[in-house]
């Protein structure tokens, strides 16, 4: 039956329209954003992990940033310390301990080998005190030096709490002065420490030469404290590089997960719109011979 009230036809074509163009837009948004899940209307379940995955993602960022500034200070006090150390007896406390078995030999002149001897201290004074990054110094400390460092190492969430672990640092283990002359190399064992070691007045005596062996046992004891320091400082080094390995690699793989979740397949929603104005194309016409059906009523009364 034609009814000039009622078009169930025009109305069928008009709803099919309406409801291409809702998904019509549905897909522009996709294409535009990037994102099948851009906001909580989208998929709530899934836009609330994507947004606390990101707010993980930031905070990863923050201790990757912290890292690298661990890194550079620990690299520093582990040159430092490696230089005072000395290699192959040309410098640093292997030196000094090579000066002193030397200032055994009978008959040499001691006060010229002092001269060496003051300069290598110095020397190694001057490389504890040069030892700062962002006004971090472990090698040569005073009273405002903290006792322990905490060098931030990683973040984790279980449900809702926050887990940020660390690397903790005993700055006297690796400290080689103090200001109150606590250090390795400034600490006094017997009659001197490390920096004041003065032999221009020792002879060939016998008790002389005792003072001499004590030196050589300090400076020997000073080397193994020096190489264990720089041990631990290295092995702190490698798990330090370890971790900024880790976290950015735990970024990447949080940002693919992120992606997983809310981003679109560009392939298909292009696919899926170009379907789309076909068949809005479509819906145009069929609504557009549902109205000329209405048309050829006035037919009738001509």
């Amino acid at each position: 039956m034609s009814s000039l009230l009622t078009n169930s036809s025009a109305m069928t074509a008009l709803q099919t329209l309406q409801s291409i163009g809702q998904s019509m837009a549905t897909t522009q948004n996709r294409i535009s954003t990037g994102q099948r899940v851009a906001t909580a209307s989208d998929n709530a379940a899934y836009w609330s992990i994507a947004t606390s995955m990101r707010a993980d993602n930031a905070a990863l960022s923050a201790v990757s940033d912290s890292l690298g500034l661990s890194a550079a200070t620990v690299d520093t006090q582990y040159t430092a310390l490696t230089t005072v150390l000395g290699s192959d007896g040309k410098s640093g406390l292997n030196k000094l301990q090579s000066l002193l078995v030397e200032a055994k030999t009978a008959g040499i002149d001691r006060t010229k080998i002092q001269s060496e001897i003051t300069q290598i201290q110095q020397d190694m004074k001057s490389t504890a005190a040069s030892a700062t990054f962002n006004s971090v110094n472990w090698l040569s400390t005073n009273a405002t030096t903290p006792a322990t460092v905490n060098l931030v190492s990683s973040f984790s969430r279980v449900g809702g709490t926050p887990t940020i672990n660390s690397i903790t640092v005993t700055v006297a283990d690796y400290t080689l002065y103090t200001n109150a002359q606590g250090g390795i190399l400034d600490t006094v064992n017997g009659t001197a420490s490390i920096d004041t070691i003065d032999i221009s007045a020792l002879t060939d005596s016998t008790a002389d030469q005792t003072t001499l062996d004590g030196f050589i046992a300090q400076v020997t004891a000073a080397i193994n404290t020096v190489s264990q320091s720089a041990a631990d400082l290295g092995a702190i080094k490698n798990r330090i590089e370890n971790n900024t390995n880790f976290v950015k690699s735990l970024m990447d793989s949080v940002t693919r997960g992120i992606g997983q979740l809310v981003d679109a397949d560009m392939n298909a929603e292009s696919t899926r719109l170009q379907a789309f104005q076909v068949q809005q194309q479509l819906g145009v016409q069929a609504l557009s011979i549902a109205n000329q059906n209405t048309q050829s009523i006035l037919s009738l009364f001509r």
